[in-house]
């Protein structure tokens, strides 16, 4: 097979360029019509300036706090003693399948007169806030709904480190927590990093919870702008597109390097850490994140739609054909991302091609495209490339916007398996079977698994609960839950949309302990 002079597979530099340039076309786009329709920058520089401000705050909060507690409960559930951390495992990941604009919905109505937090905070004495709305309240429903993203990887990479590491540094002298600070936490930097990127780039996208809690962010410019001033609009949306791709790239210049051989390995048992005289107090935070994140947001949908189920105002038969076509588009799509990203992941780690690396941050930036803007720049491509127009509103486009939004996601977590098989391994496999595609199947792949998985299940998640893009996209009749969610929000059918947002939950939890943790 003919390769570089570098080495590296000529497919593979091809199909990181190809790569490249499809995750590219929504950028592309978004300069294209920022240039016809910019006009004078001068005039509209005030009205996206503090948008901007605040978007950056609220996406380096989130971002910061997401990244500390995901890391700290992958540890609890993955290394610790902790009581029933199987289960933990799987609910402290359920918070991700909220759907933003759903997750703030509910602590609007929980907090409100007679909802459930409001009667649980006046119980113990405390008066509830007036007004949840503006930094506090975008900033803490984000983070418990974000966290996840680090979470996932956190602990596939916990999963992959050997108890040597960490025994070496104790015989050394080092404390518990000294041994963690100084060995783990290096070994998991490039986990953290990844995900805390992934929490930056969703936040700076968000639209559905920081249009409900009141805070004005880039999104929101984008949104009210978008037929009234479309200078504004595509500016903001260059805006966040540019921010984007710096944070990616300073991401990738200041993130650590590959780690060396003999600590890329794969999956270890191992005892757990006992906890000893803290033991209550992590069980006690464990519980108090769930409660916050799942428990109380679910128990108010379920208000809604108990409600709803009573007095007959709710069919639960007219959920089963976009309950089907939600996990169909879930699995479909998280599947082909992985198989999209995997070969630009081992260009980029085991070549270090300069190709890849753009490649790489053009996926990366997908992430902080606003769906809907996705969405319209392809169907701008489809209708105004020759012979391509009858691709508009199908099943494929569809696909195809989901893997651009969603890709990244799959290439922190592809990165992070491929640094996982180290080159003795690889080597030893050389020789035991000339066959490159057994090789991987039997050798790489078990020791990739962990981490694909992870990766994959963030896409699933992120596809079913995603809205902009399956509204503008989707073949004519062809529903989700979350389009059956937006839409009884729209109608003010609350219990509808409390039904379908239980469905979705229960639907994301399923496929997340089949698809993710299981396998995982």
């Amino acid at each position: 097979m003919s390769s570089t002079r570098s080495g590296t597979p000529n497919w593979l530099v091809g199909h990181a360029v190809l790569v490249g340039a499809v995750f590219a076309l929504p950028g592309l786009f978004v300069f294209f019509r920022a240039a016809q329709l910019g006009g004078d920058l001068g005039s509209t520089a005030s009205e996206v300036v503090g948008p901007l401000g605040r978007s950056v705050l609220l996406a380096l909060s989130v971002g910061a706090t997401a990244t500390a507690l995901g890391t700290m409960l992958a540890w609890l559930v993955v290394r610790s003693d902790l009581p029933g951390r199987r289960m933990w495992r799987l609910l402290l990941v359920l918070p991700l399948v909220f759907p933003s604009f759903v997750g703030a919905a509910a602590f609007l109505t929980s907090l409100a007169p007679g909802g459930l937090l409001h009667g649980l905070i006046e119980s113990v004495g405390l008066e509830p806030p007036r007004r949840f709305r503006g930094f506090f309240p975008a900033w803490m429903v984000l983070t418990l709904f974000t966290y996840p993203y680090v979470l996932l990887p956190v602990a596939a990479r916990l999963r992959a480190l050997p108890s040597s590491l960490e025994e070496g540094a104790r015989v050394l002298g080092r404390t518990r927590l000294g041994a963690i600070r100084s060995v783990t936490l290096p070994q998991l930097r490039p986990a953290m990093l990844a995900g805390g990127l992934l929490v930056f780039l969703y936040t700076i996208s968000d639209f559905g919870a920081v249009q409900l809690l009141g805070y004005d962010t880039l999104t929101r410019v984008i949104f009210a702008t978008r037929l009234s001033n479309r200078g504004v609009s595509f500016l903001s949306a260059t805006l966040l597109i540019l921010l984007a791709v710096a944070i990616s790239a300073w991401a990738r210049s200041a993130g650590p390097d590959q780690l060396r051989p003999d600590e890329r390995v794969g999956r270890f048992e191992r005892p757990a850490e006992p906890l000893g005289s803290i033991r209550l107090v992590a069980l006690g935070f464990v519980s108090a994140v769930a409660l916050v994140a799942l428990v109380a947001p679910v128990l108010s949908l379920l208000t809604w739609s108990i409600r709803g189920l009573a007095d007959g105002r709710v069919d639960l038969g007219e959920l089963a054909v976009p309950l089907l076509n939600t996990a169909f588009v879930g699995i479909v799509t998280a599947i082909l991302a992985v198989v999209v990203v995997v070969p630009l992941a081992v260009v980029t780690i085991r070549h270090r091609s300069k190709v890849a690396n753009v490649s790489s941050v053009a996926v990366t930036g997908g992430f902080a495209v606003p769906g809907i803007v996705i969405a319209l720049s392809l169907v701008f491509w489809a209708l105004n490339t020759p012979g391509f127009s009858f691709i508009y509103q199908t099943f494929p486009l569809l696909i195809l916007a989901y893997v651009i939004h969603f890709g990244s996601q799959a290439l922190g977590a592809a990165e992070i398996a491929v640094r996982a098989v180290p080159d003795e391994i690889r080597e030893s496999g050389r020789l035991l079977t000339p066959s490159r595609w057994l090789r991987r199947r039997q050798v790489e792949f078990p020791l990739m698994r962990p981490g694909l998985a992870s990766g994959a299940g963030l896409v699933l998640l992120s596809t079913v609960k995603e809205l902009p893009a399956t509204l503008l996209l989707a073949p004519i009749g062809f529903e989700t839950l979350s389009t059956e969610i937006w839409g009884a929000y729209e109608d003010g059918f609350y219990a509808s949309a409390g039904t379908s947002s239980i469905v979705l939950v229960a639907l994301s939890g399923l496929l997340t302990w089949a698809l993710v943790l299981r396998r995982a």
